[in-house]
Formats: structure tokens, sequence, C-alpha cells
């Protein structure tokens, strides 16, 4: 009966295999956000305060990206502005 019980596990996923594959996806993130350098939120933030002192924006209106190609880095911010 050990090689039906084996055969009938290996078909479920058990809570050890979720919480792994879980951990492997935050893992990843978490390598993601290493490649990224120290000072891009904290430019992120100043760069959002010189834009409000002429016109109101909300956080959400803001996305900031960092894409590096072989020789360059380039810095793409995108605003929503109001009309």
């Amino acid at each position: 009966m050990g090689i039906f019980d084996y055969l009938l596990k290996k078909g479920k996923s058990n809570s050890a295999a979720v919480a792994k594959e879980r951990l492997q996806i935050i893992v990843a993130h978490e390598r993601r956000k290493r490649t990224e350098p120290d000072y891009l939120p904290m430019m992120q933030k100043e760069i959002v305060e010189v834009i409000r002192k002429y016109v109101q924006i909300a956080d959400d209106q803001v996305s900031v990206q960092l894409e590096d190609s072989d020789d360059c880095s380039v810095l793409e911010l995108n605003i929503t502005l109001p009309e």
C-alpha cells in the first residue's frame, strides 16, 4: 500500500510545496529590488516635490522606471498631469 500512498500524495499539492513556491516568488522579487540603485526612491521623491511646487499631483499619478541597456541607463518618469 506504500506505493499507492506515494502516488496519491504526488498528485496533490501539499502545504510545503505551496510554501516553497511562494518563497521562491518572494526571493525573486527581492533580488530584483537589489539591482535597483539606492538613490532611486529618494530621487523620485525629490522630483515629485519639485513638480508639486507648480502642479498638484497625487503619488499614484507618478511612475518611475530605470532601464539598463548595454552602455547606458535610462530613467523613465511618467506623470499624469491634471487638465
